[in-house]
C-alpha cells in the first residue's frame, strides 16, 4: 500500500506542477516495476489512467479557454481600434497561435474579383510568397474564393483537387508549405477573400480548428465591412458637400451598428446568457427577437410571444449568409464557418434599412460566439456530470466520501433524498432526451444506452407520472418513466436505479408506454415483468420458507399448499388429494402459517403465493437454500 500511496502522491504533485502526459506514464511505469503483486500493479495502473484523464481534461479546458480569450479579445479590437491593417495583423497572428501553425495570411479579392491577392502574413520567410496573386479557381485559396467553402490539405504538392499553376506552386515551394487549411471571408453572400493557415509538416486539421478559423475570418469580414464603410463615409463627405443630410444619417446608421455591435460585443465578454443577448437586440431593432437552437429547440424570447423556426428560411439565409424576410418576419442563420448552431428571428419589423439589416446580421454573429460559448461550458459540465454519474452506478460503494465531493461540486447533493428515475423515449435521440430530463432534476445524462434523472425528493410514482407528461409535451412524444426511492447516498442511489430499471421494463411489457410509475404502484404483476432475469428471486422471496423446510426435514409442506388451493381452501377435499387425515391437512397449514405469515391466506398474499407455487411448477425455479 505504500507504493501505491507513493505513486499517487507522486502522480498528484506531477499534476500539480503541469507535468506533460510522458512524465505522468514514466513515473507509472516505474512504480508498476516496484509492485510486488497483481492487486498494486492493478491499483498503481488505475491511478495512471485516472491521471492521464485528468491531464486530457485540463489540457482541452485550456485550449478550450485560449480560445474563447482569442475570440473574444477579436471581438474587444473590433471595439477600439479603426484602423484596418491592425486589425487583421491581430486576427492573422491569433490564428496562427490558436491553431499552432508555422505561419497564416490573410488574403483580399481584386476589385474585379478575377484573382485574390495578399493582404497580411504571420511567419512567412519568403518574399515570393508575399507577393503571390491567384486567379480565381486557382490553388488552394483560389478554390475557397470561388466556392465560398472552407478547403484544407495534409500535402498541398500532391493534392489534385486543386488547379496548381506554375507561380502558385513555385511560392509555395519558396515558403515550404505543406498543410493549408482556407476559409472564405465573407459579407453577406459575397467572398471578399480568404484566411489560412498553414504548416510546413503535414497535418491534418479537425472540424473545431475549421470552425475556430472561421469564426476569427467572421470577425475580419467585419472589419473590413467597417473600415469601408467609414471609407464610403469619408468620400462621401469629401465629394458630396450638399449632401451633409444624408451623410449625417448614413454616419448616424453607422455609430449606432457600431455602437450596437459594442454593446452585444460587451454584454457576451461581461457573461450575458442568450435572454439578455435576444433583450438587447429587440431593444435595439425595435421587434420581437427569438433565438433557437440547430434542432429548432427554442432558447430565448424577448418581446414576442412563441415563434417556431422555419426552416425554409433558415436554409435560404444560410446558403446566402444574409437575412430573409417573409410575411414580415426576418430569420438569420447562426454559424460558426459551416457549422450551424441556430437561428435568429426576428418579428415586428416588416421593412429593415440596410443598415438594419447589417446590424441584425451582425447579431447573428454575436450569438454564434455566445452559442460557442454556452456550448463549450455545457460540454465541459456535461463531462463532468456524466463521469460522476458513471461512477455513480457502476462503482457506488468504492469510495462513496469521493463521489459525495464530486457531486457538491457540480451542485448535487447526493446525500439527500433522491428519486431516481430511468427514461425512455421512441423518436429523440438519449442525448436530448437528457438535455431536456436535466430541467426537472438534480442530475442526468446517458448510462448504459439509458437516460437516467437523479429528480428532487417525493412520491416515486407521482414525480415519475409528472416528468413523463412534461417531457412528452416538451419533445412531442411519448416518454416513459420508470422511478425508485427516494434514496440518499451512493449505494442506495445505485439500487434504486436497478430498481427503477426494472419498472421501467414492467411498464412496457404491460403496454404503458408515455406513462410514468412506481414499483408499488405496478402490483406483483408488473415487479414479476420488471424483473425478467430474476423470476426465481420472486419465488424464493415469496414461498422459499417452505422450500427451505421441506428439504430440510422431509415434510410434504409444498404439496400441501398446492393442493390447499387446487381444493378451493376445502379442507376435506384436500385430505382426499394427500390421501391423510384432516388433522394432519390442519397441522401443515398452521406449519405454514409460521413460515409465511398468519395473513399468507388473505387475498393479495394468496395470489402471490399462487403465482409463485405455478413458477416453480413450470420452470423449477428457486432451489433450497444451502444448508
Amino acid at each position: 500500500m505504500d507504493r501505491i500511496d507513493d505513486a499517487a502522491g507522486n502522480l498528484l504533485e506531477l499534476l500539480a506542477a503541469g507535468a506533460s502526459s510522458d512524465r505522468l506514464a514514466s513515473v507509472v511505469a516505474a512504480a508498476r516495476g516496484l509492485a510486488t503483486g497483481d492487486g498494486e500493479r492493478v491499483a498503481i495502473d488505475r491511478a495512471g489512467d485516472l491521471a492521464l484523464r485528468v491531464r486530457r481534461t485540463l489540457t482541452d479546458h485550456s485550449r478550450r479557454e485560449a480560445e474563447l480569450a482569442a475570440l473574444f479579445d477579436t471581438a474587444s479590437d473590433l471595439a477600439r481600434l479603426r484602423d484596418l491593417d491592425a486589425v487583421l495583423r491581430s486576427i492573422v497572428h491569433r490564428a496562427r497561435m490558436l491553431l499552432r501553425v508555422d505561419m497564416s495570411y490573410l488574403s483580399l479579392n481584386s476589385d474585379d474579383a478575377e484573382a485574390t491577392y495578399m493582404r497580411v502574413t504571420d511567419g512567412s520567410a519568403s518574399a515570393l510568397f508575399q507577393q503571390v496573386r491567384l486567379g480565381m479557381g486557382e490553388g488552394l485559396g483560389g478554390l475557397v474564393a470561388q466556392t465560398a467553402r472552407p478547403y484544407a490539405t495534409a500535402d498541398y504538392p500532391s493534392d489534385d483537387r486543386f488547379d496548381h499553376t506554375g507561380p502558385i506552386d513555385e511560392a509555395v515551394t519558396d515558403e515550404g508549405l505543406i498543410a493549408i487549411l482556407g476559409v472564405p471571408l465573407s459579407l453577406g453572400g459575397t467572398v471578399i477573400g480568404v484566411l489560412y493557415a498553414g504548416d510546413r509538416a503535414g497535418r491534418t486539421f479537425t472540424p473545431d480548428e475549421v470552425a475556430l478559423l472561421s469564426s476569427l475570418a467572421d470577425h475580419a469580414a467585419i472589419a473590413i465591412d467597417n473600415a469601408r464603410l467609414i471609407e464610403d463615409t469619408e468620400a462621401a463627405l469629401a465629394e458630396l458637400g450638399a449632401a451633409n443630410a444624408t451623410i449625417g444619417a448614413h454616419n448616424e446608421a453607422i455609430a449606432r451598428a457600431q455602437e450596437a455591435h459594442d454593446r452585444l460585443t460587451n454584454l457576451v465578454l461581461a457573461g450575458g446568457r442568450v435572454p439578455e443577448v435576444a433583450a438587447a437586440v429587440a431593444e435595439v431593432l425595435g421587434g420581437g427577437i427569438a433565438v433557437h437552437d440547430a434542432d429548432g429547440g427554442e432558447l430565448a424570447t424577448a418581446g414576442t410571444g412563441a415563434v417556431r423556426q422555419n426552416e425554409r428560411l433558415l436554409n435560404v439565409s444560410r446558403a446566402s449568409g444574409r437575412a430573409v424576410a417573409e410575411g414580415g418576419t426576418w430569420t438569420c442563420a447562426v454559424s460558426a464557418g459551416p457549422e450551424l448552431l441556430g437561428s435568429i428571428t426576428l418579428t415586428g419589423r416588416p421593412v429593415l434599412a440596410d443598415a438594419d439589416r447589417r446590424l441584425f446580421e451582425r447579431s447573428g454573429i454575436v450569438t454564434a460566439l455566445l452559442l460557442l460559448l454556452r456550448r463549450s461550458a455545457a460540454e465541459a459540465e456535461d463531462r463532468v456530470r456524466g463521469e460522476l454519474l458513471v461512477d455513480l452506478l457502476n462503482a457506488p460503494g468504492r469510495d462513496p466520501a469521493a463521489l459525495l465531493r464530486r457531486g457538491n461540486r457540480v451542485g448535487v447533493d447526493l446525500a439527500a433524498p433522491q428519486v431516481v428515475l430511468v427514461l425512455r423515449a421512441d423518436g429523440v435521440s438519449r442525448t436530448r432526451l437528457a438535455t431536456a430530463a436535466g430541467r426537472h432534476g438534480a442530475l442526468a445524462g446517458v448510462y448504459a444506452e439509458q437516460v437516467v434523472l437523479l429528480s428532487w425528493n417525493g412520491h416515486p410514482g407521482e414525480v415519475a407520472a409528472r416528468v413523463a407528461k412534461e417531457l412528452g409535451v416538451t419533445l412531442g412524444c411519448p416518454v416513459t418513466a420508470g422511478a425508485s426511492g427516494p434514496a440518499s447516498g451512493p449505494v442506495p442511489l445505485a439500487e434504486s436505479h436497478a430498481e427503477a430499471v426494472r419498472c421501467l421494463r414492467a411498464l412496457i411489457a404491460l403496454g404503458r408506454v408515455g406513462d410514468g410509475a412506481a414499483p408499488e404502484d405496478l402490483g406483483f404483476v408488473g415487479v414479476v415483468l420488471g424483473r425478467h432475469a430474476d423470476l426465481g428471486g420472486f419465488v424464493r422471496s415469496t414461498i422459499g420458507p417452505v422450500l427451505d423446510y421441506d428439504a430440510r426435514r422431509g415434510t410434504e409442506l409444498l404439496r400441501t399448499l398446492r393442493a390447499y388451493f387446487a381444493c378451493s381452501g376445502q379442507l376435506s377435499k384436500a385430505k382426499d388429494v394427500l390421501h391423510v387425515h384432516v388433522n394432519t391437512v390442519v397441522q401443515r397449514l398452521e406449519r405454514i402459517s409460521t413460515l409465511l405469515g398468519s395473513d399468507w391466506q388473505e387475498p393479495d398474499p394468496a395470489l402471490e403465493i399462487q403465482l409463485a407455487l405455478r413458477l416453480h411448477t413450470l420452470g423449477g425455479l428457486a432451489e433450497p437454500a444451502p444448508e
